[in-house]
């Protein structure tokens, strides 16, 4: 293996010596026909010490760690974090790290893969149980993300030699990481389905009873994720999700079939009105379970569909089948409860019987209340409970009614005893309104006497709202105008009736004077946002500045090597900071958001450019007739723009067109046109 890199170091287009040439085509015959020889004699027992190299895939499997199934596993989770994120996550299994640790071995490997600040590496060592896991800054992934992708996911799963599993749960670690603004949270990532073992004699075997063995220990962890943690689901191995999406379905359609066969029972006992929120629960989970089999059905039938299909559709699956469980669940205890009033029935009639008598017994002192409020106090001012006592004597008489009624049902035999259920539901609706109504009575003359007195300070207190409302107008807008203007209706109708209904004045004035502060609040603290943008705007308007001119200028004076991410970062930060200024004197802090944006932005566009003038100059190899430093800058600073970014590079150290033979300096001047006129290319990393 260490022999490629060898070779490539060997010029394809300078001229050798003939004897030189055939020396080193000797030995390298000798070396190889060497090395075949130890393959066959001590293939089965040697385990070759992998260097760092160049990998040629996204998944490298130099020991048969995973079968076609998990390779296709791997993949799937690895398409998922760049179809979301257009981050890379390269992944390889070797036996050892030629004596390196993980984290050399790592590092050399992605500067051989030219690796740019969206490649990630996962490396195995498989023999040595060695691992290194490599996230590129800048991609939303904290130190400490990264770290509990590493201990809590990925590790767990290659210590029981899962080594599928561990690449999955690097991948969806990284996209949950991504995808989250308040931290990832790993939660079933280790969950994996295939083991793989290294026998006495170095081979790797791959045991069929330990994958089911981790089957099954997959299935019983994915029983204890919330249906609703799509994330989490995500992450279970193809296998466990199948198997889960399975198992879900017949629990649930044997909970509907359950829960059909007690509504049908409770809607002939107590009838298709008091039963009809759960019916309507019970359709919603039908129609739930309905779509599960749907899919269910398409994953079943003759059409075959992608591993990362498969995955979405068992999701689905599994999520239907936990939102059909959810609708159920929260009607359970309603449901439970209805049974238990029937069972209760005696016990909460007797207790409504005595609560009505308590009630009738306080009629004649409400109604002697009354009578006398009404010599104290306008009848405008008692005009809101003065049928008070006539309505609770009425709503009395419909307890003793349902009582009654409720009764008889009971008496009925079972089955046929559902009635009662409504006769006590009404029954004590009604007792709590007659027992609102007599206590309003019984309250109404300290209610009235204290809006007498705290009345003229309410209005005091609205009219300086409705000043201070009239300094936040701008703030404000029209909710502010709105709640002013309910407030000055109020006033006006306080000041009217204060004399004629001191309570209806009081409580309108409280309403509106709550509504308007509220509002008010809401503009003041608007305002003091808007005199802290404008204190930190000049400031950050020239710290924006700053970030961008000093982007534009790395850039723009090594632009011959800086690619299209660098520069769409720095095309935005400019674009936010015009924006920026242009806002600072009507919207100060909208304008400091856009000069915090383009500082960032422009900040990131530096960093990016830096990356790309950085893998530039570590894939110089200066040579005879490379041109020099001098050449070197012009291509850096764009003066030039060297032909191999085009594909030209002849062999020997050399640029020129293709196909030249080398020697000389064959770039295209800088001159005003297009990138198809001027020589201009926008780069890439590896795909």
């Amino acid at each position: 293996m260490a022999l490629a890199p060898a070779l490539e170091q060997i010029p394809s287009s300078r001229p050798r010596p003939k004897a030189a040439g055939a020396h080193r085509l000797a030995a390298l015959g000798a070396v190889t026909t060497l090395l075949g020889l130890v393959a066959i004699l001590f293939g089965p027992a040697i385990s070759w010490a992998e260097t760092p190299l160049r990998l040629p895939g996204q998944i490298t499997d130099e020991v048969g760690a995973l079968d076609a199934t998990e390779q296709s596993d791997v993949q799937s989770a690895i398409n998922r974090l760049y179809d979301e994120h257009r981050v890379r996550l390269w992944v390889v299994y070797v036996s050892d790290f030629s004596g390196l640790d993980a984290q050399s071995w790592a590092a050399q490997t992605a500067q051989l893969s030219a690796f740019g600040d969206r490649d990630a590496l996962l490396a195995v060592a498989t023999v040595d149980r060695a691992y290194a896991l490599d996230v590129p800054g800048g991609q939303g992934v904290t130190t400490s993300e990264a770290e509990s992708i590493r201990v809590n996911a990925v590790e767990p799963a290659l210590r029981v030699q899962d080594w599928a599993g561990g690449a999955i749960a690097a991948a969806e670690g990284l996209n949950s990481a991504m995808s989250s603004s308040g931290g990832m949270s790993v939660r079933t990532l280790l969950i994996g389905g295939a083991v793989v073992i290294v026998g006495a004699g170095g081979v790797v075997l791959y045991s069929r009873k330990k994958k089911q063995d981790r089957v099954l220990a997959g299935i019983e962890a994915a029983r204890n994720i919330d249906p609703e943690d799509k994330a989490g689901l995500f992450a279970l191995p193809l296998p466990t999700l199948d198997e889960r999406a399975k198992e879900i379905l017949v629990e649930t359609d044997n909970a509907l079939r359950s829960s059909q066969e007690e509504l049908d029972l409770a809607r002939d006992e107590f009838g298709d009105q008091t039963v009809e929120t759960f019916t309507a629960a019970f359709e919603k989970a039908q129609s739930a379970l309905a779509a599960a089999f749907t899919i269910r059905q398409r994953l079943d039938d003759a059409i075959p569909e992608t591993p990362a299909q498969q995955r979405e559709m068992l999701v689905d699956i599994i999520t239907s089948c936990g939102r059909a469980d959810r609708e159920l669940n929260e009607r359970v205890e309603e449901f439970d409860g209805l049974r238990d009033l029937l069972i209760n029935a005696p016990d909460r009639l007797d207790a409504l019987t005595r609560n009505m008598v308590a009630l009738t017994v306080r009629i004649p002192d409400s109604t002697q209340t009354l009578a006398t409020l009404q010599t104290e106090f306008p009848s405008t001012a008692i005009a809101s409970i003065a049928d008070n006592v006539t309505m609770a004597q009425e709503r009395l008489d419909s307890v003793e009614q349902s009582v009654a009624e409720g009764r008889e049902a009971i008496a009925l035999p079972p089955g046929k005893q559902g009635p009662a259920v409504s006769a006590i539901r009404a029954a004590e609706g009604a007792l709590e309104q007659a027992r609102s109504l007599l206590d309003a009575v019984d309250h109404a003359a300290d209610d009235i006497r204290h809006a007498i007195a705290t009345l003229p300070a309410a209005m005091t207190d609205v009219e300086a709202g409705i000043a201070a409302a009239a300094k936040f107008t701008e703030q404000g807008g029209a909710k502010l105008a709105e709640a002013r203007a309910a407030a000055e209706a109020a006033l006006e109708s306080a000041r009217a009736s204060q004399d004629t209904d001191p309570l209806g004045s009081f409580t309108q004035i409280v309403k509106a004077d709550a509504h308007l502060d509220a509002v008010l609040a809401e503009a003041q603290e608007s305002h003091q946002q808007a005199e802290r943008a404008r204190q930190h705007l000049e400031r950050d308007l020239v710290g924006a500045q700053s970030q961008v001119t000093a982007a534009s200028d790395f850039i723009g004076t090594r632009r011959g090597v800086v690619g299209a991410e660098a520069r769409t970062r720095l095309t935005e930060a400019r674009r936010h900071l015009a924006s920026a200024q242009q806002l600072r004197d009507t919207d100060p802090s909208h304008a400091l958001q856009e000069a915090q944006a383009a500082s960032a932005l422009a900040s990131d566009a530096l960093r990016l450019a830096h990356n790309d003038v950085s893998q530039w100059e570590s894939r110089q190899r200066p040579g005879p007739g490379s041109g020099g430093n001098n050449a070197a800058g012009m291509i850096l600073g764009g003066i030039v723009i060297d032909s191999i970014l085009r594909g030209g590079f002849s062999g020997g150290g050399n640029w020129g067109s293709r196909g030249s033979g080398g020697g000389g300096f064959g770039g295209v001047p800088r001159s005003f046109g297009g990138p198809s006129s001027s020589g201009r290319i926008s780069g890439g990393g590896r795909f």
